[in-house]
């Protein structure tokens, strides 16, 4: 049942199909803005790169922004809306792309409005949105220490700061803590409250999702540093904490679309013990762009593979029905 107590939609009207495509466009022309605006510099770091390096890191981004869609899928479930692993990721990716408009709303309006086709009440979909950032603001705030200070102990210092939010996002992983937050939050809105409440078990499964993620993100990073500057075990350590750490300043900033700028000026910051100035922003300037593909092949990906499956229930159907 949808949440006005209606049936499950089995479609989306044409004015709905018309606003995806809408959608679609005009993030995918963001994405595209960011890229022509910083051609010549990504051209000159990339002729750096060998295409083994970076072959690797799209395939280990591709795995972290599953480990995303895998974390966002656990709190939905646990909150009361299990997606079949290809329905899920259709809405997650799809959606995710609307976080190169500016503004900090598209991609959970785009998950609200897709979910809903599917049965998902718009505020279990924005419930699971709003938490997956903590969940992996935090696990990368931990992360992003724990490497750095073991790759490079002082390399962590200047932004100690950041870490303080760790003990405030530890009590908030507490599901009493979040319940309740969730519950004053839709009574402000009048909205229903939730029907399940979030569980110590969905969220620890989203969080090991979140750590699986950072370390694929790390070591996406760390092909491309392999290429630039040191190697090794200690390397890509470094390379985890660097990504994190950079990742959880740029989300730090709404008023970006996906932290552009923000995360590659950390990452150049953060990656200045080893790496020299030009080397780090070639390094943030590849990450950027292996990103944006990742996130254009995962989306393209989901949606046909979602197409085929309703394409082959329609089949199936049909065959039924002669």
């Amino acid at each position: 049942m949808s949440e006005d107590g209606g049936a499950v939609r089995s479609g989306a009207s044409p004015l709905r199909r018309l606003a995806r495509v809408a959608f679609l466009l005009l993030a995918l022309g963001f994405g595209a803005w960011v890229v022509l605006g910083q051609w010549d510099d990504i051209r000159a770091g990339f002729a750096r790169l060998s295409v083994l390096s970076l072959v690797l890191s799209l395939l280990a981004v591709l795995a972290a922004l599953c480990g995303g869609m895998m974390t966002w899928r656990a709190l939905l479930a646990d909150l009361g809306s299990p997606l079949p692993l290809r329905a899920g990721a259709r809405v997650f990716f799809v959606g995710q792309l609307g976080k190169y408009i500016p503004g900090s709303l598209w991609p959970v309006i785009a998950q609200m409005e897709m979910g809903r086709e599917l049965g998902v009440p718009r505020s279990r979909s924005a419930a699971a949105f709003f938490l997956t950032l903590p969940v992996q603001l935090g696990s990368g705030l931990v992360v992003s220490g724990v490497t750095l200070l073991a790759a490079r102990p002082g390399a962590a210092a200047p932004y100690a700061w950041a870490f303080l939010l760790i003990p405030v996002l530890a009590v908030a992983f507490e599901p009493r803590v979040v319940n309740a937050v969730l519950g004053f939050g839709l009574r402000k809105l009048r909205r229903e409250p939730l029907e399940r409440p979030l569980t110590r078990r969905g969220m620890f499964t989203a969080l090991g999702w979140a750590l699986g993620g950072w370390i694929a993100y790390g070591l996406h990073l760390a092909a491309i540093v392999h290429d630039l500057g040191p190697s090794g075990f200690s390397a890509v350590l470094f390379s985890v904490g660097a990504f994190a750490l950079s990742w959880c300043l740029g989300i730090m900033t709404f008023v970006v679309p996906a932290g552009a700028g923000v995360r590659e000026v950390a990452m150049v910051a953060v990656l200045a013990p080893v790496l020299d100035r030009g080397s780090a922003i070639a390094a943030a300037l590849c990450s950027r762009i292996v990103i944006i593909l990742g996130d254009l092949v995962c989306a393209g990906l989901a949606g046909l593979a979602a197409r085929r499956a309703t394409a082959s229930n329609k089949d199936h159907a049909s065959g039924k029905a002669v």
